[in-house]
C-alpha cells in the first residue's frame, strides 16, 4: 500500500483582533517537497454578541469558561457546516481563539471544543496544538515557523503582522522564530478611541506626529533585550504598554506606536527578502516605515496568502499531527524537546 501524500483539510483561526473565524480548505501533496494550494477562504465576521464575549472572557470564572468553550465549539462547527455546504475534507485543523497565554506559568488556553466541533461537523478535528509544548516548558508559541520551514523556503524571513507582529528567521536549514511586539492589538485599541475599529490603509497615522519620548519608553521596554524564544501575549500589553499609550492624540499615538514597530521589525531584516503576511499588511503607512528601518528585500504575496497564511499552517500543523511527524520545534519555542502537538478528535 502507497503511503498517502495528498490531504484536503480545512484550517481554522481566530486572531486577536477578533474582526472574525479564519476558514481555508487547503491541499497538500508531497513529492521530494511539501506543496501547498489554498482551495476556498473566507473570513465570517463575529456577531456583536460573539465579539463582546470573547474580548471580556479572561475576567469571567473557571464555570463559565468552560461552558463557552463547548458553546464556542458548536458555533466554530456550524460556521463550518455554512462554510463547506457539504464540500469534503479529510479533516478540519483548528487553533481556537487564546483567552489566556501565560507560559511562564505553564498555561494556555484555546477555546474552542475539539470534541463539540467534531460532532457538529461529523469531520475528525484536530485542536489545542499549544499545551503540550507548554507542558514541556516551552512557549507554546510561534507554531507557524514549522510551516514556514517547509512550504515557504525560499525566503529568509517570514514576518507576519497580526494582533502581534511575529518572525521566522531560516539558517542553514535551521529555524529560529520569536514574537517581535505587539502590533494591531494596540493599534486597534486606539482607533476605539476614535470609535472606528482600525486605521484603514494606515491613513490616521499619517497624519499623526512621532512622539519622541513615547517612541523611547516603548524602544526601552524589557522585552525587546531579552533573547528569544519569547512570546507575547495581551495580558502583557496590558501591564507595560497600556499605562505608557495615555494622554497623547490619538493620530499621534498611532503615528508613534507605527514607528515602534517598524523600528523593532527592522532590526532583524538584514539582508535577501521578507516575506510579509498578516492583517497589518493593509496598512499602507506601516509598510512604509517598515521599508525605510529594514535592509531586506520586502515580499507581499496575493491578497488570499495575506489572509490566510495562518489557516494554511495550521492545516499543516494537523497533516504533520495526524502523520505522528514533529510540528513544533524546541529551538523556536524553547520547549524540552521536539513534539508532535495537537489532540486529534475522531468521529
Amino acid at each position: 500500500m502507497t503511503e498517502k501524500i495528498k490531504y484536503t483539510v480545512l484550517g481554522v483561526m481566530s486572531g486577536t483582533s477578533l474582526d472574525g473565524i479564519d476558514l481555508a480548505i487547503c491541499t497538500f501533496t508531497k513529492n521530494q517537497e511539501w506543496e501547498y494550494k489554498i482551495e476556498k477562504s473566507n473570513t465570517l465576521k463575529y456577531p456583536i454578541s460573539w465579539k463582546s464575549k470573547l474580548a471580556t472572557l479572561h475576567t469571567r470564572n473557571k464555570a463559565i469558561l468552560e461552558q463557552t468553550d463547548i458553546q464556542f465549539g458548536q458555533y466554530i462547527g456550524e460556521t463550518i457546516n455554512t462554510f463547506l455546504n457539504g464540500k469534503q475534507v479529510d479533516f478540519i485543523a483548528s487553533h481556537g481563539h487564546t483567552i489566556f497565554h501565560q507560559p511562564e506559568n505553564n498555561y494556555t488556553l484555546q477555546i474552542g471544543c475539539g470534541k463539540t466541533i467534531s460532532q457538529t461537523t461529523k469531520i475528525t478535528t484536530i485542536n489545542d496544538f499549544r499545551s503540550l509544548d507548554v507542558s514541556l516548558n516551552g512557549q507554546g508559541a510561534p507554531l507557524v515557523p514549522i510551516g514556514d520551514l517547509l512550504l515557504f523556503p525560499k525566503h529568509k524571513y517570514c514576518i507576519n503582522l497580526g494582533g502581534f507582529a511575529n518572525i521566522s528567521i531560516k539558517k542553514n536549514e535551521e529555524i529560529i522564530a520569536f514574537d517581535i511586539c505587539p502590533a494591531n492589538i494596540v493599534l486597534n485599541d486606539i482607533c476605539k478611541e476614535l470609535g472606528i475599529e482600525y486605521d484603514y490603509n494606515g491613513d490616521i497615522s499619517r497624519e499623526g506626529k512621532i512622539v519622541p519620548t513615547l517612541l523611547q519608553q516603548l524602544n526601552q521596554l524589557d522585552f525587546y533585550i531579552k533573547k528569544a524564544p519569547k512570546s507575547l501575549g495581551r495580558e502583557w500589553v496590558e501591564k507595560h504598554i497600556s499605562p505608557i499609550l495615555k494622554n497623547h492624540k490619538p493620530e499621534d499615538m498611532l503615528c508613534t506606536f507605527c514607528e515602534h514597530i517598524a523600528i523593532q521589525i527592522g532590526k532583524f531584516l538584514a539582508d535577501e527578502s521578507a516575506l510579509f503576511t498578516g492583517g497589518g499588511v493593509f496598512n499602507s503607512f506601516l509598510m512604509e516605515r517598515i521599508r525605510f528601518h529594514s535592509k531586506a528585500k520586502i515580499i507581499i504575496p496575493n491578497k488570499e496568502l495575506i489572509e490566510f497564511k495562518e489557516s494554511l499552517i495550521f492545516a499543516f500543523l494537523g497533516v504533520l499531527r495526524l502523520r505522528n511527524e514533529v510540528n513544533c520545534l524546541k529551538a523556536v519555542t524553547g520547549a524540552d524537546r521536539d513534539n508532535c502537538a495537537g489532540v486529534i478528535h475522531q468521529i
